[in-house]
């Protein structure tokens, strides 16, 4: 049994249907990722996944538990976290306090302080930020504080939408050891990412969507090889 599904998933934004009956899985352990041109429904997965959005049909299971009716509280008291696009870190927060809400359902202080601990070890640079206002970091840094912020939940399944979204090369490069040294930790991850090609390097399996349906799937080393996907994301083939 996959630890996540999604199965016939329609989400509306008032008459506008964004997601017309997708489905996918992530099992647990892996890196799996969602690629597509923008407005093919990606971010709006994520946000239905995290009780964002309500689905209009469909089921998403979590676990073996029906987690589509559940708000977004009860969602990351499940055991899901979701980092954002655009990062959303609260600017004039330091970032021990960013981190320090990412734990608010959580109330063991020991393991919090733990946790703490295991997220300035991914993030060093955060370590040296600890006291800093978050809205005056650089982008790089505010956005490896909204994924240590995610982390903090302690989830089984961490949602990234757009981590590496304006960051200069070096830092997607960094970005990405972070993505795949979490993976290694124990965290299964939902990918969604503008940078096709990384995405696909990173992860074990892929989706494309394309116009709020799936349109292939697969191992991401297969839809790296396949011409409809380079042309359409991976700019020509290789």
């Amino acid at each position: 049994m996959a630890l996540l599904e999604v199965d016939g998933l329609v989400a509306r934004y008032g008459r506008i249907t964004a997601l017309d009956g997708i489905s996918l899985t992530v099992d647990e352990g892996e890196i799996v990722t969602l690629i597509g041109a923008n407005g093919a429904g990606k971010t709006t997965t994520l946000r239905a996944i995290s009780g964002l959005v309500r689905p209009a049909a469909g089921a998403i299971r979590f676990a073996g538990r029906d987690t589509s009716k559940l708000a977004p509280n009860d969602v990351v008291r499940a055991g899901i976290s979701h980092a954002p696009e655009g990062r959303h870190v609260f600017p004039r927060m330091t970032v021990r306090e960013n981190l320090e809400l990412g734990a608010y359902t959580r109330s063991v202080t020991s393991e919090i302080a733990e946790d703490l601990e295991r997220v300035l070890g991914i993030f060093p640079r955060l370590k040296e930020r600890y006291t800093q206002k978050a809205g005056t970091m650089s982008g790089g840094e505010q956005q490896m504080l909204a994924i240590a912020r995610a982390l903090m939940s302690r989830p089984r399944v961490l949602l990234l939408d757009e981590p590496s979204l304006g960051l200069s090369p070096k830092l997607v490069q960094t970005i990405f050891e972070v993505i795949r040294d979490i993976n290694r930790r124990g965290t299964t991850i939902l990918l969604i990412e503008q940078n096709a090609r990384q995405a696909l390097a990173v992860a074990s399996r892929g989706y494309v969507l394309e116009v709020g349906r799936i349109a292939h799937a697969g191992a991401a080393a297969e839809l790296a090889a396949s011409e409809a996907v380079r042309a359409a994301y991976l700019g020509g083939a290789a």
